[in-house]
């Protein structure tokens, strides 16, 4: 928009057609991005807010942008990954092994009590 040369007032008033046409929506950006974020990427909710904040979302956007996950299927893929991602560590030192197990799954968003949670029962196997 700002290559095209264009006086401020057109800039304006294209700004208020494309969100007036709903082409410009926070909301729709942000269920979007929640649901590909969890689906694909495999990100926790701490990570999609975090990266939702980053793009100035506002908090209550943020909430109803949540909504978009089931509550259910996150805790059935938590599980899969965490089974998987578990099996493929090869380290030998048991606390090697945790640590780096935890921190993958912080580092994708997950929250600390399914982490520590399921490290425990794995642990049990």
């Amino acid at each position: 928009m700002f290559s095209f040369s264009l006086t401020s007032f057109e800039k304006e008033e294209l700004l208020v057609y494309l969100i007036d046409k709903n082409f410009l929506n926070e909301e729709r950006f942000a269920q979007s991005f929640t649901r590909g974020k969890h689906s694909y990427k495999k990100w926790g909710k701490n990570r999609i807010v975090n990266e939702l904040k980053a793009r100035n979302i506002s908090p209550t956007i943020i909430r109803i942008a949540l909504k978009e996950i089931n509550d259910s299927l996150y805790l059935e893929t938590f599980d899969e990954l965490a089974e998987k991602h578990w099996e493929s560590i090869l380290e030998s030192n048991f606390l090697k092994k945790r640590k780096k197990f935890c921190d993958y799954f912080l580092r994708k968003g997950w929250e600390n009590e399914l982490i520590y949670e399921k490290v425990r029962a794995l642990e049990k196997l």
